[in-house]
């Protein structure tokens, strides 16, 4: 029996020279495809637009969609991840300009809409690599369940169903949006 060689383990910079490199997050070098349908990709642009209407006015800092891509998590530099929605503070890089490649600077909410591949193991897996990085906030979006997991990173949880109101707590400021409002 032949042994089968070792994957070709990429850097970083391998994934932003790739022609196709943002439908990829990189797992400790290993690329794996990302995969949204079409109602996760509406509840993340809903959310985002969301977000975006509440943050420009008063400059609280930077959101952004499913393409920006995290170097952000620590011992792990061959790992890029691509929240579908995701914000920094504006007190976290007040006059930095956006990378011109990945963030290293780990995000301050990370949002995470459940695709129809995704399970349960990659999505709780995504979730404790936001934890290690120190990212505050993080949502996970079910749009079949029509649900918000909120998850701290004092490990507290909250559940919010359709009848709830999500908040961006202390990481977005007077930030509110009905649950029942991204599933429109």
């Amino acid at each position: 029996m032949t042994a089968m060689p070792p994957p070709v383990l990429l850097d970083p910079d391998d994934l932003l020279l790739m022609p196709d490199g943002e439908r990829y997050e990189l797992i400790d070098g290993i690329p794996k495809e990302r995969e949204m349908g079409m109602k996760s990709s509406r509840v993340a642009g809903l959310l985002l637009t969301a977000i975006n209407n509440h943050i420009f006015p008063t400059n609280l800092g930077r959101a952004y969609p499913a393409q920006a891509g995290y170097r952000c998590f620590p011992g792990r530099p061959r790992t890029v991840r691509y929240p579908d929605v995701s914000f920094i503070s504006i007190i976290r890089m007040p006059n930095d300009p956006d990378p011109d490649g990945f963030c290293v600077v780990a995000p301050d909410l990370a949002v995470e809409v459940v695709s129809p591949n995704d399970t349960f193991e990659e999505v709780e897996t995504k979730i404790g690599e936001y934890r290690a990085a120190g990212v505050p906030l993080v949502w996970t979006v079910s749009p079949i369940a029509r649900t918000v997991m909120i998850r701290r990173l004092d490990r507290t949880c909250t559940e919010l169903g359709e009848t709830g109101t999500l908040s961006g707590e202390d990481v977005i400021p007077g930030f509110e949006v009905k649950v029942a409002d991204l599933f429109i």
